[in-house]
């Protein structure tokens, strides 16, 4: 680990979710989607991660407690607003600066890692992790020099504007949202952003930095993510829904590939903290959740609900729902059984 401070933008309240949650706050992968980024901030860097909120967090400030710090944004004025309001917390405390969104819970540790390395090395005023899309899509476009150097993100309403809109919208490298810069040159400039007119007012975009650096003849790269899930974010319940997809699709090819048969991966769901022992055999509709652990040589379903409990080597639970319980090592759990730990008799 490195002095790397990590910016975790939480102001937003997701206003298209039609919730009275806060939209970092509704699950997927078994957690909320902003705890998936904190923890992935927490592998990469010693420093607590700054959660910049607004007004009204206190769901956030309960999940983390004096585990994070926080940052203020009393008005919702653009992501370059939102980074901002981390200067007072982080300058002078790290050397480089991770700036993503609490509304990305793929984002992977490794990756944040390589993209900090990739800034460090190469020692660019920022490095943005790029994804791959087709002509369609609505992320920025990440436009390139003659000497391969990054100069822009175009925006997909900018490029439409210009004379070459069809060239730039052609442009598969994009923006992800999620940066690393120096930290110096990003607090000595992050108060120079210009204004811009948006749909809910005037605000500062936090891709203008590239602008900035340009023009002071600094180096700006990116880097193309491996898994271009990792930019999934979720403003809707729909892309909530694929987001959990993603997660389950993740979590099961990780476990099809290491030495654990699952019979019908579209119907099995496993947490992301779930823990599974070779030659175990999952069989369709089954829920693996919590920080459940299972042995060796188990056979989980059909039909079966395991929650944050510990099954020891050759079970076999059929039918049944098992929560919060240790189940001794080649134990038979019938059909139609709910395993609940024993209430206590005191009193």
């Amino acid at each position: 680990m490195t002095n790397i401070g990590i910016v975790i933008l939480a102001a937003g309240q997701g206003t298209r979710m039609k919730s009275k949650r806060q939209k970092i706050l509704h699950e997927v992968g078994g957690k909320p989607m902003v705890q998936h980024v904190v923890d992935a901030a927490r592998i990469v860097s010693q420093l607590r991660p700054v959660l910049v909120v607004g007004n009204g967090a206190d769901g956030v400030r309960a999940l983390f407690g004096d585990s994070a710090e926080y940052a203020v944004q009393a008005d919702q004025l653009g992501t370059g607003h939102a980074t901002a309001m981390a200067k007072d917390v982080l300058m002078g405390n790290a050397s480089q600066v991770i700036v993503l969104a609490g509304d990305m819970p793929l984002i992977r540790a490794e990756t944040l890692e390589k993209l900090a390395t990739m800034q460090r090395e190469r020692n660019a005023a920022v490095v943005i992790l790029a994804v791959e899309g087709d002509k369609e899509s609505s992320f920025g476009r990440i436009l390139r020099n003659d000497a391969g150097n990054v100069v822009e993100i175009c925006e997909v309403a900018q490029a439409k504007r210009r004379p070459d809109a069809d060239q730039i919208l052609a442009v598969r490298e994009q923006n992800s949202a999620i940066y690393c810069f120096d930290a110096a040159f990003l607090w000595s400039n992050i108060d120079d952003l210009p204004v811009r007119q948006a749909r809910s007012g005037q605000e500062y975009y936090l891709t203008d930095m590239v602008e900035i650096a340009v023009k002071q003849g600094l180096l700006v790269d990116a880097m193309l993510a491996d898994d271009a899930t990792e930019r999934l974010g979720a403003g809707t319940r729909a892309e909530l829904v694929a987001v959990e997809q993603a997660f389950r699709q993740r979590a099961n090819n990780y476990w099809l590939e290491n030495s654990v048969t699952i019979i019908d991966p579209a119907t099995t769901y496993i947490d992301q903290d779930v823990q599974i022992g070779k030659d175990t055999v999952i069989w369709p509709n089954s829920f693996i959740q919590g920080d459940s652990v299972i042995g060796e040589d188990c056979v989980i379903g059909p039909n079966t609900v395991v929650r944050s409990a510990e099954i020891g080597e050759n079970c076999v639970i059929e039918q049944s729902v098992v929560e919060g319980v240790i189940v001794a090592p080649d134990t038979y759990i019938a059909p139609f059984t709910h395993v609940l730990p024993m209430e206590s008799n005191d009193g």
